[in-house]
């Protein structure tokens, strides 16, 4: 679990709430049920109006993922792919058919199938590329559903603020509530400024984060298996997917075990 998102948003929320009683306000003034239920409602249904429901549950799934720990140990993975180097290297490529079975991503399985099958590499490329576009335009569309709740979500809060106004114009007889009944109105407003700035955008940047670090592993392990592919030096393989690897994590493959 990564503390950091909750911990933003925590933050974000205190600090907000805090300034605003600093200036006088009080925490009841911003506390409307049915601005909430515009607001949320208004959103979810906008964002249901321009995405298919299952890229919605894919973009709730994505952001989920953003709040566990990394999906790719990008060290572990080269140490897999030399040790098939390895492997290649002294007992031929068909070798590697068990142990491929068995390797640590599904991605990086089938490219060694095909790899084993005979596949020659421009075959080999270009048919892993396409998942990995394939992918990748899914990661996309999560993350453009996320950026379309926080564009809707200003939008509808000014929506539940007008419907508020309107029901203040309707009693002017009541002159005394005029002035709580206007405040009330832009509490929709509130919400759905705060809304799309703390949680829908700054989601929507987290899963685009996650994405690019999935192609970064897919590139990784393409590129491995086509060096492994290859026939290439087992050294020169770690050399070569050194380079997808972060400063951090060159430190840590430099004081992990090798593989060869």
């Amino acid at each position: 679990m990564q503390p950091g998102p909750i911990i933003g948003i925590v933050a974000a929320l205190f600090f907000i709430l805090v300034g605003n009683t600093l200036e006088g306000g009080h925490m009841s003034s911003i506390v409307g049920g049915p601005a909430a239920l515009i607001v949320i409602g208004g959103t979810i249904g906008a964002v249901m109006v321009q995405y298919p429901l299952g890229t919605l549950g894919g973009a709730l799934k994505a952001a989920g993922g953003t709040f566990k720990k990394a999906e790719f140990d990008l060290v572990k993975i080269v140490e897999e792919i030399v040790d098939y180097a390895n492997r290649a290297r002294r007992d031929g490529i068909l070798a590697l058919e068990k142990v491929a079975e068995t390797a640590s991503d599904p991605f990086l399985k089938k490219a060694l199938m095909m790899a084993i099958d005979g596949a020659d590499s421009a075959t080999l490329r270009e048919t892993m590329e396409i998942a990995m576009g394939h992918e990748e335009e899914h990661g996309e569309d999560y993350a453009k559903a996320f950026e379309a709740a926080g564009g809707y979500c200003p939008t509808v809060g000014i929506i539940g603020a007008v419907l508020g106004l309107i029901h203040v114009m309707s009693n002017l007889s009541d002159i005394n509530a005029v002035g709580s009944g206007i405040a009330a109105a832009f509490v929709a407003t509130i919400y759905g400024v705060a809304a799309a700035n703390i949680i829908f955008l700054p989601l929507a940047g987290r899963i685009k984060l996650r994405l690019r670090d999935q192609m970064t592993a897919r590139n990784l392990m393409l590129s491995g298996v086509l060096a492994v592919q290859a026939g290439m030096n087992p050294k020169l393989v770690r050399e070569r997917l050194s380079e997808f690897l972060s400063h951090d994590e060159k430190k840590k493959a430099a004081a992990a075990p090798k593989a060869g």
